[in-house]
């Protein structure tokens, strides 16, 4: 735990030392705040945050792949992946120690955020769930997409690839779910229409938090961090 907890710190703070750390947190704030004045300052309309929401589901398919593409990739690209390979660690606990630090950098977007919500009180009445719930899912939905991001990354020395390959897979689900699924046999068709994040995260906009939702995305996490660190495991041995 120790070495995990090593790894997830040494992370953290190389993303604050390079500038696409402040690029991405400038602008996802920047678009985050457009979002809100745009969508929920409206004189007679409901105090609701769902449309922020809406527009931070569509951030996170840039800001994920932006945040975790440079994960192991960059490690790859400079041969420092050795060295970290060799050293008394395993490759389970240097994937999520990563991975770890890519959550927390994520916590560290979204917490600014805080303030449209005291900013919506202070100016109506909202209702405190459905808040609640669309803060549960955009964070659901982030810890999902970074490890898919975490996986591309495993998987080559180009951060560019590993940015693009996470955006693909991720557009490649809801292509599945929106576009196949309808037409699949009927057996095939459940399982398609799961991979859609969308119909998720409308539960959650409606602070509907359905236990469901949460398994899927922490067990779809964790899933993609295994394979992650089977890539890992195949390059010690190479």
């Amino acid at each position: 735990m120790s070495r995990t907890l090593a790894v997830a710190r040494r992370e953290y703070a190389s993303l604050f030392r390079i500038p696409l750390g402040w690029i991405v947190i400038a602008l996802f704030l920047v678009l985050s705040g457009m979002a809100f004045a745009g969508k929920n300052l409206h004189p007679g309309e409901p105090a609701t945050m769902r449309p922020f929401f809406e527009i931070w589901w569509k951030l996170l398919l840039i800001v994920a792949p932006a945040i975790s593409m440079r994960l192991f990739s960059e490690e790859l690209r400079t041969g420092t992946i050795e060295p970290l390979l060799t050293a008394p660690i395993t490759e389970a606990s240097i994937v999520v120690g990563k991975y770890t630090a890519a959550v927390l950098f994520l916590v560290t977007l979204l917490a600014p955020t805080l303030v449209y919500v005291f900013l919506l009180r202070a100016l109506a009445n909202p209702d405190p769930g459905p808040i609640l719930a669309g803060y549960l899912g955009v964070f659901l939905l982030g810890m999902f997409y970074l490890a898919v991001g975490s996986l591309a990354s495993a998987l080559t020395a180009s951060q560019t690839l590993a940015f693009l390959g996470t955006l693909f897979a991720l557009f490649l689900a809801e292509v599945l779910a929106a576009v196949v699924a309808p037409m699949a046999p009927a057996p095939l068709r459940g399982l398609l229409y799961s991979l859609s994040v969308d119909q998720r995260m409308a539960d959650f906009a409606r602070g509907l938090i359905d236990t469901g939702h949460i398994i899927f995305f922490l067990a779809a996490s964790a899933w993609f961090l295994a394979l992650a660190a089977i890539v890992l495991e195949s390059r010690r041995w190479r």
